[in-house]
């Protein structure tokens, strides 16, 4: 089955839609049908308002729309005719159950994978894009083949890890590091397989960045290469509270340490904190792994890295009370982004759900300007708490008679802000708090403002007003 031509991807969300308009673009000789049970969502790709913000994707979507890529709502029809078939749907965290909080939930995996076998009526293979535990596939293939009506169908299944990041997709999927595919390497039907996806990859992707695997190593790959991202940013993150007590600059000691060659200076940038659809599921299912296999101690390791991303979002929290004289109650303040990054809309644990929580908990009311994120997707993810919530359509009626601003996302646009504007417009002292640390700190206090920096020495009138 080396020469694919027809593809299908059940899962028409952030990873499925933008990998296969890349394979429909790449490969205009093969036919790609993106399905979901969702037809709003469907609806969506097919309209000119596609549901997935990334830069780059309109222009992909719209050149192979209706030519080689297709969405549907038809599972079924896609399955029977295509000949790979990647499953990319929602492996979100259990919340109820064994492993509550920690492990998996591959219900949509299972009933994505039941689909497969009723509809198979010759061979397939069968990729999986989600992020899965390791050794998923062995479970996949039994409910494959025990509910496949002829069992002379054969299903190969491999393991192909996405390494995208939210607001770059497009030219990771055009560019990639490296493409891994695993597989069943040790038997003939499952090194064609490989061959087969490697096949497809290959039209775009040179071939020495295609790297095969074991099945095994490639689930556990995608896991590990999130843990070890996450635990930088945790890692400076713990550094920038150092830093504060010390009266050290958090970004000077990230440049003079990812100066080192052996570190680098990727994921060194001190935050809020890490939010997205991956980092916390993927290492909190690592931690549950370990812990399954009684490796206590590697479990609580990786557990440590969420703690101190808690630890993180929390500290931000205390530093504007405590900053505001240990009182915001139905003081406005301005949240400037809401995505858990910029150039996506996306909001999957973003730093400024906690962060909005816990400033509400102290009588805050909050005014949010996100140029990406909707009302709606607020409401949803701040759900019981809009009654101390306004969402603003430009950040010039957030920051109205606001208190404090708090920077939330790092979007490009704010830091061409008028803030001398801003500052006038704004109650007094005007207060930000820059949890990005991409605004020039020094021309806001110029300006008048009170700026809290996150790892960076801090404000005197900070340090009187919490009494240091």
């Amino acid at each position: 089955m080396n020469n694919i031509t027809k593809i299908c991807c059940i899962g028409a969300g952030y990873v499925g839609g933008p990998t296969m308009a890349i394979i429909a673009l790449k490969c205009p000789h093969i036919k790609v049908t993106v399905v979901d049970i969702s037809q709003p969502r469907i609806d969506a790709w097919n309209s000119d308002e596609l549901p997935v913000y990334e830069p780059g994707l309109d222009e992909v979507v719209k050149a192979c729309r209706g030519k080689n890529l297709f969405f549907s709502t038809d599972i079924a029809s896609a399955i029977r005719e295509s000949q790979m078939i990647f499953v990319s749907v929602n492996t979100p965290t259990k919340k109820t159950g064994l492993g509550r909080g920690k492990a998996a939930d591959l219900t949509y995996w299972e009933s994505a994978a039941r689909t497969i076998a009723a509809e198979s009526v010759d061979n397939k293979i069968i990729v999986e894009k989600s992020t899965v535990p390791v050794r998923t596939a062995e479970a996949i293939e039994k409910v494959l083949k025990r509910n496949c009506v002829d069992p002379d169908v054969q299903f190969d299944i491999l393991s192909n890890p996405e390494f995208l990041a939210e607001g770059t997709a497009i030219s990771d999927l055009t560019a990639p590091d490296r493409v891994l595919i695993g597989g069943n390497i040790n038997n003939e039907a499952g090194q064609a397989a490989v061959d087969a996806l490697a096949e497809v990859y290959a039209n775009w992707v040179p071939k020495d960045q295609i790297i095969t695997a074991n099945l095994w190593s490639a689930e556990l790959s995608k896991l590990a290469a999130n843990a070890f991202l996450a635990q930088r940013i945790s890692s400076i993150n713990a550094m920038s509270a150092l830093c504060e007590a010390t009266g050290a600059d958090v970004a000077q000691v990230a440049h003079s340490i990812g100066t080192d060659s052996r570190i680098g200076p990727k994921f060194l940038n001190a935050s809020v904190g890490f939010g997205g659809s991956c980092f916390q599921k993927d290492i909190l299912n690592l931690a549950y792994i370990c812990e399954c296999h009684g490796l206590k101690e590697v479990a609580d390791y990786w557990y440590s890295v969420v703690g101190m991303n808690d630890y993180q979002k929390s500290r931000f929290v205390r530093r504007v009370v405590s900053a505001m004289f240990n009182t915001i109650r139905n003081k406005k303040i301005a949240m400037l982004g809401f995505a858990f990054k910029k150039d996506t809309g996306d909001t999957r644990e973003t730093p400024a759900i906690d962060v909005g929580k816990g400033l509400i908990e102290d009588g805050a009311q909050l005014a949010i300007y996100d140029p990406q994120v909707k009302e709606d997707q607020i409401a949803y993810d701040m759900e019981g708490m809009m009654g101390n919530i306004t969402c603003y359509k430009t950040a010039k009626e957030a920051l109205q008679d606001a208190h404090a601003v708090t920077i939330m996302t790092e979007w490009d646009e704010f830091k061409s802000y008028d803030w001398k504007e801003i500052y006038d417009v704004m109650q007094k002292p005007a207060f930000v708090f820059d949890g990005r640390l991409i605004l020039d700190h020094d021309h806001l206090r110029e300006i008048g403002f009170i700026v809290y920096a996150l790892g960076k020495p801090i404000d005197p009138f900070i340090k009187s007003a919490e009494g240091a």
